[in-house]
């Protein structure tokens, strides 16, 4: 059996003879790791949660420390937490990305007073030195080991529930998912949480609308500063990063198409404009349409942009960006990344429906589908998230201000039990303001204030021009 990277559901083997090992038919279930299930790699005796290697704790701490110099608004807010005890007796559920960036954050809580549990929302993001330095350093009770596939990824966070929390934090809504519909008994003990991403945050909506969602939920990612830092230079940065590390491919002179211009796909564009590519951008939305338009930019519908493209990275949160009308038109060598939600941008199913042979690993995070007249279609990261998979995703320092929103909403959650309508909600724009405040203050940047005199006029409706 050839060594297969998995973290979800792979495409069926391509029809026709392959030069490459067989690969399982599907994988709806537990993925491989060199060779074997998942399943059968059991946690080592004595581990606390579920980590792959306890030994790996000092790399992890040192990884931690490092990422730690980057994130000084957490750094304070440890400070203030651990004098405030904003979480004194609270349990906290979290499913996020388990990196030495997420360590910063749930170090920081753990400060405030609260016990954390943690599961992994992406196993091939997963750092398993930086799970291990946390169960064994932090005193994290952490369900994470890279590569876990699908059945393993949802037992850890029914494991990481299993705290019965008072506020949960989720990246894609899984978590909440779980809670509602596996362990709704937990439900009435909790007091709120906090969703990290924009497609959590839609699944969000729909079970609000559905009058489904029985507790308070902050959109943390929809705050100004979130988007700008995070979205915009954050993700434009680290995805670039992931698709150079997985295909060391020279974008000057290429043609890349980039598919929704949210801010995220603002910024993933802009950075590859700045390597010297040509960019085609594809929108639903005519606003975002028009920005990226009066940005310089070419705006053509994806069945145009297919045949034009070297390399394509779809940034919508949506399902099958990339069609099979699309794959069917592509260019030779033609190069797939996924920087939106899962693994559901492209689709997988039609990419290897379209394949006869299949090539996994023609380099690290890199699979080769060649089509019937000879074409190949290259795959980034098995269509998960490329900057997360093929990289260590975002910057601290961008991680830094976004974990920072977080934490101030969570703990702004924790003083309102039952306050709150069972809906999501926005973040308190003093709280937006205050994370960038504290962001501006630790990289030394002073900004103007209002006179009196100012604020007087901005409040008044009476005074005249």
């Amino acid at each position: 059996m050839a060594k297969v990277r998995s973290a979800g559901p792979r495409p069926p083997r391509p029809g026709g003879r392959s030069r490459s090992a067989p690969v399982p038919a599907s994988r709806p279930g537990p993925g491989f790791r060199d060779g074997t299930l998942d399943r059968d790699v059991p946690a080592p005796p004595g581990a606390p949660g579920d980590i792959a290697n306890p030994s790996l704790a000092d790399s992890g701490s040192a990884r931690i420390e490092w990422a730690e110099r980057a994130m000084p608004v957490l750094r304070l807010l440890r400070d203030r937490f651990a004098a405030e005890q904003p979480f004194a007796g609270l349990a906290v559920a979290a499913c996020l990305n388990v990196t030495a960036e997420t360590a910063i954050l749930v170090r920081a809580l753990r400060a405030g007073g609260a016990s954390v549990s943690l599961a992994a929302s992406n196993p091939l993001s997963t750092q398993d030195e930086v799970a291990a330095a946390l169960a064994l350093r932090h005193g994290i009770a952490v369900f994470a080991r890279a590569g876990v596939g699908r059945d393993g990824y949802y037992e850890h966070i029914a494991r990481a529930l299993g705290a019965a929390p008072d506020l949960v934090i989720d990246d894609g809504c899984d978590l909440v998912n779980t809670l509602h519909t596996q362990r709704a008994d937990l439900l009435p003990g909790v007091r709120g949480g906090c969703e990290s991403t924009t497609t959590g945050v839609l699944r969000l909506r729909r079970m609000a609308a559905e009058g489904a969602l029985k507790f308070p939920v902050v959109a943390a990612n929809d705050t100004a500063a979130r988007r700008l830092v995070d979205g915009t230079f954050g993700t434009g940065q680290s995805v670039l990063d992931g698709i150079l590390r997985a295909t060391n491919v020279l974008l000057a002179g290429k043609t890349v198409v980039v598919a929704g211009f949210g801010a995220s796909g603002s910024g993933v564009a802009e950075r590859a404009r700045g390597l010297g590519a040509d960019v085609i951008v594809t929108e639903i939305d005519p606003v975002r349409a028009l920005h990226a338009v009066l940005r310089g930019f070419r705006v053509l519908p994806m069945a145009e942009a297919a045949p034009a493209g070297h390399v394509f990275i779809t940034v919508t949160g949506s399902a099958e960006v990339i069609g099979a009308e699309h794959l069917a038109v592509m260019r030779d060598g033609a190069i797939l990344a996924n920087a939106g939600h899962f693994d559901v941008e492209i689709d997988l199913r039609a990419l290897a429906g379209l394949a006869v042979t299949f090539r996994p690993g023609l380099r690290p995070q890199v699979d080769s589908f060649e089509l019937a007249d000879g074409r190949r279609l290259l795959l980034l990261a098995e269509g998960r998230v490329v900057n997360l998979v093929a990289a260590e995703g975002h910057p601290a320092q961008a991680m830094d201000l976004s974990f920072g929103v977080q934490a101030l909403a969570l703990a702004w959650l924790a003083g309102r039990a039952g306050t709150l309508p069972a809906d999501v909600h926005e973040v308190p724009a003093a709280i937006d303001a205050e994370a960038a405040r504290l962001e501006l203050a630790a990289i030394g940047v002073r900004i103007d204030t209002l006179t009196p005199a100012q604020a007087a006029y901005l409040d008044s409706w009476r005074i005249g021009s």
